[in-house]
């Protein structure tokens, strides 16, 4: 009789030792982030900034991408800022060209 008691407390308590398991039928409901689409995204971007001339990628680079200022993107790139500007302008342009080659439609 003491053996058979012990085996169901050990029983019990080796239960209440370990969390119960959980059931991995639910988890596989649950939508998981791809991270394909955004890596090709920014693959495609980065072959679109690729085609861009030097200075027109550095003014995108430096006001889209870094968020500085038009007159901070001057002092950086020592350009005054109305080039800055004409270079994002035309940057924008030639990216956007450059997308819908590659079949990018916003």
């Amino acid at each position: 009789m003491t053996v058979a008691r012990r085996i169901v407390i050990d029983h019990h308590r080796s239960r209440q030792a370990r969390p119960p398991e959980a059931d991995p039928a639910p988890l596989e409901l649950l939508p998981a982030a791809d991270e394909i689409d955004r890596a090709l995204r920014l693959m495609t971007i980065s072959d679109a900034l690729g085609d861009l001339s030097e200075a027109h990628r550095e003014a995108l680079i430096e006001t889209y991408f870094k968020g500085h200022t038009v007159s901070e993107a001057a002092d950086v790139l020592g350009v005054p800022a109305g080039t800055v500007r004409s270079r994002v302008f035309y940057a924008l342009r030639s990216l956007r060209l450059s997308l819908e080659e590659r079949g990018v439609t916003a």
